[in-house]
């Protein structure tokens, strides 16, 4: 693990999923998220110690579990406190929640491993006198249930998982979404936000987010538009997945059955919600139909 400086007194640590850091005083830092497991976890206190900095708290986006895999290892050799918001805490405390939301049942063997279902943290709200009055809060819905990001002193805001690489969406194309329609709100919304440094989880810091932002609406309007193709005719919602598999070339697997497919799902709601699809039940089969002219 390497760090980077973004200003005076704000870092991030490179990787898979970027983790921030922001320096109270001269001893004294707090992580933005703690990266996907314990050997995580080591490697970040291996860089604390080397610059001779106390943790003090960890403040999570959100419950994924590649952003909170090392809050365990790190809680017991800090004992700091870990932050988060809303319905994320409980996923937080009861990790098994991700898969069993992903899934839609309790979820087998195959998915309970630590990329799925990290370690259970204790954790208190970002409400708590504790946490760092100098750091912004700012609601990121969309993605997950109740992700935030969070912006330093320093101006750096760290986005979370609102956006998706370029190089991300071309190999992988469909983008785990659990609310459609907050994240496409988001997404416009921060558009508008300034900000000295962007810092998304899965892509490189930049200046200025609007081509990318960009890029990633165009992903989630041509997905509505493949699916809305697909239920031209009454469709269930298995066939719906094999065909949205086969037009970007995926390969099925157990993990990728229960991601993308929790994805289609929301997507259905929301297609429901918006009036764009009709869903019925013929043969105690649960079958879906786009509105002619939706798009």
């Amino acid at each position: 693990m390497e760090i980077k400086q973004l200003g005076a007194n704000t870092f991030y640590v490179p990787g898979p999923t970027n983790i921030g850091l922001w320096r109270q005083n001269e001893t004294d830092v707090y992580l933005i998220d703690a990266g996907n497991d314990k050997d995580a976890g080591r490697k970040l206190k291996k860089l604390l110690d080397a610059h001779g900095w106390t943790l003090k708290g960890i403040l999570c986006t959100h419950s994924n579990a590649d952003h909170i895999g090392g809050n365990a290892y790190l809680q017991r050799q800090y004992g700091c406190p870990v932050f988060s918001a809303g319905m994320e805490k409980a996923f937080i405390s009861h990790p098994v929640l991700e898969p069993s939301l992903l899934y839609g049942g309790f979820p087998c063997k195959a998915l309970r491993h630590k990329f799925l279902m990290a370690k259970p943290s204790d954790v208190v709200d970002v409400s708590n006198p504790g946490f760092p009055k100098e750091i912004e809060i700012i609601a990121l819905p969309g993605h997950f249930l109740d992700m935030i990001g969070f912006r330093t002193p320093d101006d750096v805001l760290f986005v979370a998982d609102c956006l998706s690489s370029e190089e991300t969406l071309s190999k992988y194309k469909v983008g785990f979404i659990y609310d459609v329609k907050a994240y496409k709100e988001t997404l416009e919304q921060l558009k508008t936000v300034k900000a000295k440094w962007f810092v998304p989880s899965h892509a490189a810091p930049a200046a200025d987010l609007r081509s990318l932002i960009q890029c990633n609406l165009d992903v989630v309007q041509e997905i509505e538009t493949t699916l809305l193709d697909i239920l031209s005719d009454w469709t269930g919602f298995d066939e719906a997945l094999r065909r949205l598999f086969d037009t970007y070339g995926l390969v099925m697997s157990i993990e990728q059955y229960a991601l993308v497919g929790s994805t289609i799902r929301s997507y259905l709601a929301y297609f429901a919600d918006e009036g764009k699809a009709v869903y019925r039940f013929s043969k105690n089969r649960m079958e879906w139909k786009r509105h002619e002219g939706a798009r």
